[in-house]
């Protein structure tokens, strides 16, 4: 079981599986393009059962070739988004030029100032205010009902994709900027948005409250995704219960039960070990990828709670 990395880390998985690192050449959110064609294609005729929409995609794969055959743009907003698709295949000036084009066609192209963000910043303020204009400009092309009428399924509307994925790189540059209070509302906003949390909010949300000391609110959120299986769950929550209650079986109890989860995190967590360049394509439930990853997000979570590493050290140690 694992999950695909992609220019934004967590972006388009489920929960229970694992967005600020550029993605390899080929983006995996350009993967959308084949969803927002289907529905463009499908839009365009009437149909009276699932079995005449499954009898037409059959008929039109197979003149196509088995591919979604490209439809022509109807709006500014789609000619946009569809270059923004081309930059996801691209990387480099290409993709910078494809983004700015995008704004060009389209002012309210969020996920082309998403891209400035990622490729064009030179400092998390401006990468900040990128985003922010990102977020402004998905609000103007949405429209204020969907917060409304869609709130609780976001994610699961491909026009609602460059908003989250704007405004979630807005929450962790405030984050970074040590703007905390905003950081957080807009991460609890964005999973009342999505509570499938598709971008894995949470795993940034679960950090930041550990960090600032709302352990009533940690303990919320680590209920609410109990049923997470990855090692980044398993050592919050082992985290958790010794900020709360220290070395008591409880939170050993749960320290081992992470460490049977991944038991490649503490070499990592403690510096037995240098952490290695993540240039994992994908990152795998209980393998080294998903402790790369864990722990070059949430080292300084530990070091937070006094005397966790050493706790960590000596039950590891076993």
């Amino acid at each position: 079981m694992g999950k695909e990395k992609q220019g934004k880390k967590r972006e388009g998985v489920q929960q229970g599986k694992g967005e600020e690192r550029r993605g390899p050449p080929s983006d995996f959110r350009a993967l959308e393009r084949e969803l927002a064609e289907l529905h463009r294609l499908l839009g365009e005729h009437t149909f009276e059962s699932k079995e005449e929409i499954k009898e037409f995609l059959d008929r039109t794969l197979a003149e196509a070739g088995g591919k979604i055959p490209r439809t022509a743009p109807r709006t500014p907003q789609e000619e946009a988004q569809n270059l923004v698709y081309e930059a996801w295949e691209t990387e480099g000036p290409e993709r910078v030029a494809l983004a700015c084009k995008a704004l060009e066609v389209c002012p309210d192209c969020a996920d082309a100032y998403v891209i400035l963000a990622e490729e064009t910043a030179c400092s998390t303020s401006e990468a900040r205010d990128l985003y922010a204009k990102g977020v402004a400009a998905a609000e103007r092309a949405l429209g204020p009902e969907i917060f409304k009428e869609e709130a609780g399924h976001f994610w699961g509307l491909l026009s609602t994709r460059p908003y989250m994925r704007a405004r979630l790189g807005l929450a962790r540059c405030l984050w970074e900027l040590g703007e905390y209070e905003a950081a957080v509302e807009h991460f609890k906003d964005l999973l009342r948005l999505n509570p499938r949390d598709n971008q894995g909010v949470r795993f940034f949300l679960i950090n930041a409250l550990l960090i600032l000391g709302r352990d009533e609110e940690a303990k919320e959120l680590l209920a609410r995704y109990r049923d997470d299986p990855t090692a980044w769950w398993a050592y919050s929550r082992a985290l958790w219960a010794f900020r709360r209650e220290g070395d008591t079986p409880y939170a050993r109890k749960l320290l081992r039960r992470a460490l049977a989860a991944n038991p490649h995190v503490p070499k990592y967590l403690l510096g037995w070990e240098p952490l290695p360049p993540d240039t994992f394509r994908s990152v795998g439930i209980g393998d080294e990828s998903e402790a790369v990853d864990y722990v070059a997000e949430s080292r300084s979570v530990w070091y937070h709670v006094p005397g966790a590493l050493d706790w960590l050290a000596e039950i590891a140690g076993d």
